[in-house]
């Protein structure tokens, strides 16, 4: 299969054009730089606070610019076409998930500036990042096909935002309730373990499980996208 990197392109500026105009969806990706902003004059800064405005732009900025392009589309009976175009799945793919990805990768570096935020083995850390941006991308492009417009898009995002951005408080009732100790292979809790570890001193290969369960996460998600939008390329 080729890419094309002149659709991909194409795809991209389209949607940085669509985003540019819905305010509602644009000042969303200022929410976790305010927080970073707030933390960092309150001297907060610690690996929960880091983590929870790392995993709040997951989902605010991954995630939901992610489904609200796709929702758009739909929204504007566009995404047919889309389908119906010479651009193959993997060129919509890549296309589609450019831009959340450049605007999370942004978002986090300047949050990690705004809290000072220098962990102690970079490689490690930034190989987790970027396999969870892989995930949220695939989780928002499942919330984008499920949904039908930007409006639904924004309220079907919101339980995400809940158990992804606070889910580690959950870590405290685990000895209370040790059923719960499951929810301890979600991508959120598998990023900050990860980061916690790398703070107590772990190397790269210390950290191979958890960037192995975030990996596997992210390839299920993305493989499961790529079902869902193969049956609406047939169903629609």
């Amino acid at each position: 299969m080729t890419l094309s990197m002149k659709r991909v392109f194409a795809i991209l500026q389209k949607d940085y054009k669509d985003m540019s105009r819905n305010l509602y969806v644009s000042t969303t990706l200022l929410m976790p730089i305010v927080l970073s902003v707030i933390y960092g004059r309150m001297g907060a800064g610690s690996i929960d606070t880091y983590y929870l405005v790392f995993n709040m732009t997951f989902v605010l900025v991954t995630a939901y610019v992610q489904a609200s392009l796709i929702a758009e589309e739909k929204e504007k009976n566009t995404l047919r076409g889309l389908m119906l175009s010479p651009a193959s799945t993997l060129e919509i793919f890549c296309g589609k998930n450019l831009l959340s990805f450049l605007a999370t990768v942004l978002i986090v570096t300047v949050c990690m500036a705004l809290q000072e935020y220098n962990p102690q083995n970079m490689p490690a850390v930034i190989a987790a990042l970027f396999l969870s941006v892989l995930f949220y991308l695939g989780l928002g492009t499942l919330i984008g096909l499920f949904t039908k417009s930007v409006m639904e898009a924004s309220v079907a995002v919101l339980p995400f935002f809940a158990i992804f951005s606070f889910g580690s408080y959950v870590t405290l009732f685990i000895e209370q309730y040790p059923f719960l100790s499951v929810l301890e292979a979600l991508p959120n809790l598998q990023l900050l373990e990860l980061a916690k570890r790398v703070e107590a001193g772990a190397g790269f290969a210390d950290t191979a499980g958890h960037l192995g369960i975030i990996l596997a996460w992210a390839v299920a998600i993305h493989i499961l996208a790529a079902f869902v939008y193969k049956k609406r390329m047939v169903d629609e």
